[in-house]
């Protein structure tokens, strides 16, 4: 949908996206999906992605009713902060699409002949394998593997067939105003330097010309002259530029023969002046360390004003013994004692790949042609100040210190201060709990600490305490986990850090990173509840200018509420009386807000339970004018309405939470009612709910639609004791609401996903006021739980009892009855409701024998349970079948037991295995 942001001009383009207004905000660039139809019809047809219906890319110029497209486009870019140009980048053409066909059916027979020479070798020692020995199915799980592995390994050899180098397609380079197109051929990458005057190319060989090498071309708009930066080489990376594309660099492998055990990559750099790129850093250059190499996965950028080139250094690996035959050997991971992260943490796709690509911080002077070390693998993290042109750079480590997050969940880091010009580190800072925020220049380096729950900054010389002077709490004042609190945050620092200002609860303060003048607060939040946060429009900004215009959100504690505020910072102090509302405090919730460039003119989401997120438009005279209605068809539909409901919890605590009633409610009717909970919720009372398919959690306009209240209690904890925490909130609140008179008090359910399946789980064995439950990833069983793996990263789930949401606060050992009191799986007698589980066996959060456990036990004790395993799925569905599908049998579940409707086939006789995929089970039962 293209508009003006007075709403006079309007233009709707059916499947565009990604699209982007240019700089002078003359036209409009964006991508046209195919249509469904022909896709989900390729898909069926199984084709090749090649074959696959592709995208299109459009421009309209604004204000204007023609499109002009162009089809099969990969993707397309403009210039930052420039204008007039767009690049578009082509899919395969038919003849290379076939070609990369044929290459692909070749490899296909190599493997399949690969495959029959290796069955006939297995053959053959089967027939050697004496008859006894055959029966021991496990006698040939090694020939099994090895079988794997040498057809992957020859399908990976140079024979003819195999997949060869990248090949490039077309990009096409267009002036928006004249329309007139340049094409180069074989592009792989390519970029426009920020201000829009040079496009960086990279193309492949031309596969029709056997002399032709892989090239690195810079592109002058202004003077539409080409220069050849590199020509020849096997493989570019990590392209970078200055803002206006006066200087490049990249890394590049460009002599290693195919056979060739070991690659070695090196800096490459362009300035005007020279022919072509010159070779600036590699394993041999003078300021190298020895054994170490420029990095391929190392992150090349200059720095602001262009003087520094930083890259990535890595130490050099030593060949891959080819000596050795794979399948000889055995696969075993070893565990030690004193590895910094355990095995399933090391092996983990995400982390092991990151340890095989790690790389440490070097800086190249470009004035000097000096290469400085900065990082290493005791100082993994350098965070660079003034966008790389400051002198002093932060390190943090916390080498030699990891171990203990199995525990902890986090790491001590020392702080220290590096000299970019020299290299030399010093230490700042020991043994840091917190966070550290280094100033916009580099002249401070400010950090949080938990345990001391305050701020410090080193100014090159002694370290202060800034913020002790403040006598509210700059942490987080509802901490209810057994650990140091975290602090609220950060806004920015102001501009050659002369002040910096952060967080409380409720209100923002400047500070000053000498301690000279005291602390000034901005607003007056804390008197009535409102949080004011900063919203930052600028993607690029850095630091608070004086004569700045701010932007801040507001969020009233008592009622929700949300405003949104403009003002002009002075550069002395902020407050109150320099608000003015872009919009007043209201019942609802305010998503992005984005500012015009050079204009008073913001536009901003505007969304409430029943609103579904609206565009606004705020013009500098303060008039706000709707722009969109996203969702006109809602009028055809019961939708309902949400309230806060407060009570009395049982530990005594006013509580509060959410009840989300039927659009045409009846206070004089008695409504089923599910609870679902999450720790705290009420802060989303304005959130519009699509009821659209669900990842885990109620869908909540779809159940209240269909005659149901949805309650959602805010839960707070106490160490120790999660279990009863849950009890206390979710038991008093639903009674409280029972006493309304319009909460059906013999229909009620529970329904939770993750900690709120583990507190719905928990809850069920201690009370029989709930009539079914529904859990979802829940934990059964605290003990097991306790020593068990996070699969999606591999971490021990240890941390979670000790110091975070599980809220135990102590070893297993310290506190064995606190896990068995917080342990449904211990309790399952007590259980009276039916009971549904889901357990994925791809859960990464929860590992799903807690739902075998849960289940197996109920079982056991001839309770009425089931359990869902969405295959493949992870702890909380992705796939929109697999939604619809748990979204349909929970509403049917809940229908039958709660609105005494007939059953479904699964409730009452399952699903076996033998008929799965044949039938779901869903139709009801007669």
């Amino acid at each position: 949908m293209i508009q003006s942001s007075d709403a006079k001009y309007k233009k709707a383009v059916p499947r565009g996206y990604t699209a982007v207004i240019t700089e002078d905000s003359r036209y409009v660039v964006f991508k046209i999906k195919p249509l469904f139809k022909e896709t989900r019809e390729a898909k069926i047809k199984k084709k090749k992605q090649d074959d696959m219906p592709k995208d299109s890319v459009a421009i309209i110029e604004l204000g204007k009713e023609e499109i002009w497209k162009a089809a099969k486009v990969k993707n397309y870019k403009t210039p930052q902060k420039s204008y007039g140009w767009v690049a578009y980048h082509l899919e395969k053409s038919p003849e290379q699409a076939a070609k990369s066909k044929s290459a692909e059916t070749g490899n296909n027979k190599k493997i399949t002949d690969s495959l029959n020479r290796i069955i006939d070798s297995l053959e053959q020692i089967i027939r050697s394998i004496p008859e006894k020995k055959k029966k021991n199915k496990d006698d040939y799980a090694d020939i099994e593997n090895s079988l794997l592995t040498l057809i992957q390994a020859d399908a990976d050899g140079d024979e003819p067939g195999a997949t060869g180098a990248e090949t490039g397609t077309d990009l096409v380079l267009r002036s928006l105003v004249t329309g007139q197109e340049k094409t180069f051929a074989n592009v792989v990458e390519y970029y426009f330097s920020k201000t829009g005057d040079k496009l960086l190319i990279e193309q492949a060989k031309n596969p029709k010309d056997s002399l032709s090498k892989a090239t690195v071309l810079l592109y002058d708009l202004k003077r539409a002259t080409s220069t050849v930066l590199s020509n020849g080489g096997n493989d570019f990376k990590n392209f970078t530029m200055t803002d206006d594309g006066s200087q490049v660099a990249y890394v590049a492998e460009r002599n290693a023969k195919p056979k060739d055990l070991q690659k070695f990559y090196k800096v490459w750099y362009y300035k005007p002046g020279m022919d072509s790129a010159s070779l600036i850093a590699d394993k041999n250059s003078v300021d190298m360390k020895l054994g170490m190499t420029i990095s391929e996965y190392g992150n090349l950028n200059f720095s602001k004003n262009g003087k520094r080139l930083f890259f990535g250094t890595a130490p050099i690996q030593p060949p891959k013994d080819t000596s050795l035959v794979e399948f000889e050997h055995a696969k075993v991971d070893i565990w030690h004692y004193d590895d910094d992260y355990l095995q399933t943490v090391q092996n983990y796709p995400l982390r092991l790949r990151a340890a095989q690509q790690e790389n440490f911080l070097a800086v190249y002077d470009v004035e000097r042609k000096t290469i400085q070390q900065l990082g290493s693998k005791e100082m993994p993290q350098v965070l660079q100040t003034n966008e790389g042109d400051g002198d002093t750079f932060v390190g943090v480590t916390d080498f030699g210190k990891r171990i203990e997050s199995q525990w902890t969940g986090n790491t001590k880091k020392d702080i220290y201060a590096i000299d970019v010009n020299t290299g030399n580190k010093k230490l700042v800072k020991e043994n840091l709990y917190g966070q550290v925020y280094p100033s916009s220049t580099g002249k401070y380096i400010m950090w949080y600490d938990r345990k001391a729950r305050n701020y410090f900054t080193w100014d090159g010389t002694i370290i202060k305490n800034i913020s002790s002077a403040i006598k509210v709490p700059l942490y987080n004042e509802e901490n209810d986990v057994p650990d140091e609190p975290n602090n609220y945050g950060m806004m920015k620092w102001q501009e050659n850090d002369e002040a910096v200002f952060i967080y409380d609860r409720y209100d923002i303060w400047k500070i000053d990173p000498l301690s000279t003048v005291s602390p000034l607060k901005s607003f007056s939040g804390r008197d009535k509840k409102i949080q004011y946060r900063y919203i930052q429009t600028d993607p690029e900004e850095k630091f608070i200018k004086k004569n700045q215009q701010l932007i801040f959100r507001s969020f009233n504690e008592n009622n929700k509420n949300a405003g949104l505020w403009s003002g002009v910072y002075s550069g002395t102090a902020m407050n109150s009386g320099m608000l003015k509302a872009i919009q007043q405090d209201g019942p609802f919730a305010i998503g992005q807000v984005i500012k015009a460039k050079d204009a008073e003119r913001f536009t901003f989401t505007e969304e409430a339970f029943a609103q579904s997120p609206i565009l606004y438009s705020s013009s500098e005279s303060g008039n706000v004018i709707s722009l969109t209605t996203t969702n006109p068809n809602q009028e055809n539909y019961l939708w309902g309405t949400a309230e806060l409901f407060k009570w009395k919890a049982y530990n005594g605590k006013e509580a509060t939470g959410i009840v989300y009633k039927p659009e045409n409610f009846d206070p004089k009717k008695k409504y089923p009612t599910i609870v679902y909970f999450y720790e705290k919720l009420s802060q989303d009372l304005y959130d519009y709910k699509e009821p659209a398919p669900i990842r885990s959690a109620i869908n909540v306009p779809f159940f209240v639609s269909r005659g149901y209240i949805i309650f959602m209690p805010d839960i707070e904890y106490t160490t120790g004791h999660p279990g009863k925490n849950a009890y206390d909130y979710i038991v008093s609140g639903a009674r409280a609401l029972v006493k309304k008179g319009w909460a059906d008090s013999t229909n009620l359910a529970l329904q939770g996903h993750s900690w709120g399946g583990y507190q719905a789980a928990q809850v069920a064995t201690m009370t029989k006021l709930f009539k079914a439950v529904w859990a979802g990833a829940p934990v059964a069983n605290m003990t097991s739980a306790y020593g068990g793996i996070r699969w999606e990263s591999g971490v021990t789930r240890q941390f979670q009892y000790e110091k975070t949401q599980s809220r135990i606060g102590a070893t297993l050992w310290e506190k064995l009855p606190l896990y068995l009191e917080n342990s449904p799986l211990f309790h399952l007698t007590k259980v009276t409701a039916p009971m549904v589980i889901m357990a994925n066996d791809a859960d990464g959060a929860v590992p799903w024998y807690q739902g075998i456990e849960m289940f197996t036990g109920l079982r056991r004790l001839g309770k009425k349970v089931w359990m869902f395993n969405y295959n493949g799925q992870g702890h909380g569905l992705t796939q929109r079948q697999d939604m619809k599908d748990y979204q349909i049998r929970m509403q049917q579940f809940f229908d039958w037991i709660l609105k005494d409707e007939k059953p479904a086939k699964w409730i009452t006789e399952g699903v076996p295995a033998v008929k799965k995929g044949k039938e779901w089970g869903l139709e009801i039962v007669e």
